[in-house]
């Protein structure tokens, strides 16, 4: 099958790449400051990304509910679980605008009070303040795509992005995207003044719990870093690579939202596996935060032999069992409850176990300056492409509003570039499109995804690594990227998708290969080094960088800002 490519370059002032939570609140916020305003999707705005389904926790600071002492708030705030490695500008940033956010998604028509007041639980140690609004999200993406449009921003949906353009000073200068609305895909190249990349985060490059189903990922599996790995090839700078973040939910049925469920975690004889309650019978307003403070204890259980652990909701009351499946809809986690319906499955009387998920880049992407800018100058970062800081649907909110606001400032200052001056990057990309799409014979996109989990597992995994593991693992990689580049085939656009998405997470996990290979020392839970088994204390406020350069991938250290 062939691929064409458009004549008409399409033009606009404010190129959005990805239109998930932030893509669709940066162009709402540009669209109404005058942007001439595009978001691409490369499925529907209306339901895709993380938050497709919904959410039902928004991490904020509601002077009304919190008071008034902001600098108390945020000390506090900084202590909770969400609160530690980031980049203090940039967080003090979000929880200072949150409020602007939760206000302006209640216009749009989501409702942050189903409860009819500001509720606030989940996510917090006993006894602490919290800080995680309660809200019903299973209608956002619509709501927000309805709001972008009303605000004038145009959508393009089914656009799959593939590559960053940059002109000869280092600018940003558009885009290559890949029409993918029919069989036969078909490149259109986007010219813009500014940009933003805000997609979602590498799933995919790891095992699941499920080898066979690479599409049984806790967060969206469509989300495979691309926007890093684009950011990274163009000669932006990544951060915080080589420290892994795993998400924790029932068993072999990988559903983000531990933070839904209401109950205790225990053992198969209902003993309690944490410090934090006596019993069984905890509350929304007081459920057992273990699986947030100790991340592995579904795997440490197990590897002791006093596992399994288990969800145990056998004490809580009705209300909360209602109050629990309603929150799991707002979450997008229908599926569960589909699932305990159709089983006849009886919270009050049955645990469900837990598990551990696999390794995803959560706070692990693209590093970015106080006003969400990366390294490239007119190329701004939101959401989960963002490494440096954290706040989940608060962060993605937050700085896709934050950019556009900048983003508006900077287009004023950019001259008009002809993307067509880079013909030579175009071409380059094209003639590995048309490869991809003109083998006969080739493999398909699934075997080169289950080779690299099983590399990644292998030898850049989360239990041990080492400077042997980790070099063979690297080789392995680029071997793999070299096999997949020649021999990968694509039968029609979907597939061509697929193929780009392995590439692109082929690309980040030399990145965090290398990134893991050069921390020497262990921190965290993941990033457990045999050959330097201790945590270095001078490396505590400081982050590592990566970055591709025309001698390869560098990485260097950088210091937190705090």
């Amino acid at each position: 099958m062939n691929i064409n490519i458009d004549e008409q370059i399409v033009k606009t002032d404010f190129l959005i790449i990805g239109g998930g939570i932030s893509g669709l609140q940066a162009g709402i916020t540009a669209a109404e400051l005058g942007l001439d305003t595009l978001i691409l999707e490369k499925a529907d705005t209306r339901r895709s990304g993380n938050g497709c389904g919904g959410n039902d926790h928004f991490l904020c600071y509601l002077p009304e509910y919190h008071g008034d002492n902001f600098e108390e708030i945020m000390a506090e705030v900084k202590e909770t679980l969400v609160g530690g490695n980031q980049d203090n500008n940039l967080f003090r940033l979000m929880l200072e605008r949150s409020a602007d956010l939760i206000h302006k998604w209640e216009s749009y028509g989501i409702n942050m009070r189903p409860t009819g007041t500001w509720n606030f639980e989940g996510h917090a140690m006993p006894g602490r303040r919290r800080y995680h609004l309660k809200y019903d999200g299973s209608n956002q993406k619509a709501c927000l795509t309805k709001a972008a449009q009303k605000a004038g921003a145009k959508i393009m949906n089914k656009i799959v992005v593939n590559e960053v353009l940059v002109n000869e000073a280092g600018h940003f200068a558009g885009a290559i995207g890949i029409d993918i609305r029919e069989d036969e895909p078909r490149i259109i190249i986007f010219q813009a003044k500014t940009g933003l990349i805000c997609v979602g985060e590498a799933m995919r490059m790891y095992p699941g719990n499920n080898p066979a189903y690479l599409f049984n990922t806790s967060h969206c599996p469509a989300n495979a870093g691309s926007g890093a790995a684009m950011a990274l090839r163009a000669g932006a700078r990544l951060v915080n690579l080589d420290l892994p973040s795993r998400h924790a939910g029932p068993k072999y049925f990988t559903r983000s939202g531990k933070g839904t469920w209401i109950g205790a975690l225990t053992d198969l004889n209902g003993k309690i596996v944490g410090p934090f309650v006596k019993d069984i019978h905890v509350s929304r307003e007081l459920p057992d935060p273990t699986s947030d403070v100790w991340k592995d204890c579904f795997i440490k259980m197990m590897d002791s032999g006093k596992g399994p652990v288990f969800m145990n909701c056998t004490g809580i009351s009705e209300d909360d069992l209602a109050h629990m499946r309603n929150a799991l809809v707002s979450e997008g986690c229908t599926s569960i409850n589909e699932y305990l319906d159709q089983y006849g499955i009886d919270l009050r009387k049955s645990m469900i176990e837990f598990g551990q998920y696999e390794h995803m880049f959560y706070m692990n992407g693209i590093d970015v300056d106080e006003s969400s800018m990366t390294t490239i100058p007119g190329l701004y970062a939101s959401g989960m492409s963002v490494g440096n800081v954290r706040g989940d649907i608060t962060s993605a909110a937050v700085f896709g509003d934050y950019a556009a606001g900048a983003a508006a400032k900077h287009v004023k200052n950019v001259p008009e570039y002809d993307v067509l001056n880079l013909q030579s990057k175009i071409q380059e990309k094209v003639a590995l499109y048309r490869q991809l799409m003109r083998n006969e014979a080739g493999a398909h996109w699934k075997e080169a995804n289950s080779t690299l989990q099983k590399i990644m597992d292998e030898y850049v995994g989360t239990r041990i690594r080492s400077a042997t593991l980790l070099t063979a693992g690297r080789k392995y990689i680029n071997d793999l990227r070299g096999y997949a580049k020649k021999m990968l085939k694509a039968e029609n656009s979907h597939e061509l998708m697929r193929c780009l998405e392995v590439l692109d997470l082929l690309d980040l996990a030399e990145a965090c290969a290398i990134s893991a290979l050069d921390r020497q020392e262990s921190r965290g839970a993941y990033h457990k080094r045999s050959d330097f088994p201790f945590t270095n204390p001078l490396l505590n406020n400081k982050f590592q960088t990566v970055t591709l350069t025309p001698e390869g991938l560098q990485t260097k250290f950088r210091e937190r800002i705090r």
